[in-house]
């Protein structure tokens, strides 16, 4: 309360009344009980956040998880694409190629179901062996893993130096 009355009072040069706060802060919370809201005004940690009601909770919680399937970090991304393409693969020859830990973004692509375990390599230490899942296919709409570019596809002519011979 002492921030948001600091605020007004530098916001409008003059000194707010804690009644009028007070008064302000409760028809707020009044018009955020509308059914017409997701969520409501509340008191907590010492000041007030808008929280979503429990009414909504569920819709709420089902499309936050929907948004972070859909978001890939770079790290994500490389870590994925050195899975798709060098099929099954350790985390020690991932982490070899990118040159950095691939435990979180391994752990994450898990998590999102884009990739799984296929097995144990017969190798030292018979590590796990990572590849991709049916909702990677999915998440970018191809039906084989034959279907990923192919480095040629990624050539840029312009940069060629020379003649080519047909």
């Amino acid at each position: 309360m002492p921030d948001i009355q600091r605020c007004l009072s530098e916001m409008f040069e003059s000194e707010i009344p804690d009644e009028h706060i007070h008064q302000a802060i409760e028809a707020l919370q009044q018009k955020y009980l509308a059914d017409d809201f997701s969520f409501a005004l509340e008191k907590s940690g010492g000041g007030f956040q808008f929280l979503t009601k429990p009414a909504y909770q569920n819709s709420v919680s089902i499309l936050l998880k929907h948004q972070s399937q859909k978001r890939l970090s770079t790290a994500q991304l490389e870590t994925l694409s050195i899975i798709a393409y060098k099929q099954p693969i350790s985390k020690s020859e991932m982490e070899q190629i990118r040159g950095v830990n691939c435990d979180y973004s391994v752990h994450k692509l898990l998590e999102k179901e884009l990739v799984i375990i296929t097995g144990k390599s017969t190798g030292l230490g018979r590590p796990l062996l990572y590849g991709t899942s049916q909702k990677f296919m999915d998440y970018f709409g191809i039906n084989d893993i034959k279907d990923l570019p192919q480095p040629k596809d990624f050539v840029q002519e312009s940069n060629e130096i020379g003649e080519q011979k047909e």
